[in-house]
């Protein structure tokens, strides 16, 4: 079974597919015990981390949960109101009563337009799937600089690292500002040179973070940029 916390190279399972004995170890995502067997629910690459046993699926929809902070896309203005794409099923709600701004009824345009890119948190999920956002809280903002990159929602956690160490290292690299959305959106904002190296990193941590050559990669991208910066 594949050691999260040892860098080993993760296992691909198929749903059905019986992974190992759940003796002493927890069930995670994408897997059920049954007569002290684990057995993979879906498809993905298996991990274990602190002996917890779940799966990253390979594909993934973004699943809005309260207290999410996303980067979103203004798809739509409303007198009083604006609808946020946020990468997922459903649109995200942003009424003018939890906008940063006091808002005037029907003003809603003169402080973000379609297209206009926002850091908000998901306030609220109902029961028939509304997304309800709000930009009130610290760092809550319209972006008027950087670029977005998309990556898999499932790739977040690999971009974080544990204690967030990886994305650490992604900023000390490319001396950016990096935001992470849950959505599978993040904002970089920097120097051109910056931005473009951490944006080949975040692909490079989406497609290869699985594997055992990942952190060998990672570092002799860290080296070059080191390089580039001291030439």
């Amino acid at each position: 079974m594949s050691q999260g916390q040892t860098g080993a190279e993760q296992r691909l399972v198929t749903p059905g597919m019986t992974i190992g004995s759940s003796t002493g170890k927890r069930a995670g995502s994408g897997i059920i015990a049954e007569n002290e067997t684990f057995v993979a629910t879906q498809l993905g690459w298996l991990r274990e981390i602190n002996n917890t046993v779940s799966i990253d699926p390979i594909h993934a929809a973004y699943m809005p949960r309260s207290g999410d902070l996303i980067v979103g896309n203004v798809a739509e203005v409303r007198n009083n109101l604006w609808f946020m794409d946020i990468n997922g099923a459903f649109q995200g709600l942003l009424p003018m009563s939890l906008a940063p701004w006091k808002v005037e009824f029907g003003a809603a345009r003169q402080h973000m337009d379609v297209g206009n890119v926002v850091l908000a948190r998901v306030q609220e999920v109902d029961e028939c799937h509304n997304v309800v956002l709000t930009m009130k809280g610290v760092g809550l903002r319209r972006l008027n600089q950087g670029t977005v990159e998309s990556i898999p929602v499932q790739h977040i956690d690999r971009v974080r690292g544990e204690n967030n160490a990886t994305l650490q290292r992604l900023r000390d690299a490319c001396d950016c500002r990096i935001m992470v959305g849950e959505n599978g959106r993040i904002w970089i904002d920097g120097e051109p040179e910056g931005i473009t190296w951490a944006r080949k990193a975040l692909q490079m941590v989406a497609s290869d973070g699985h594997t055992k050559a990942f952190e060998a990669i990672l570092a002799d991208m860290e080296q070059e940029q080191k390089l580039k910066g001291d030439a």
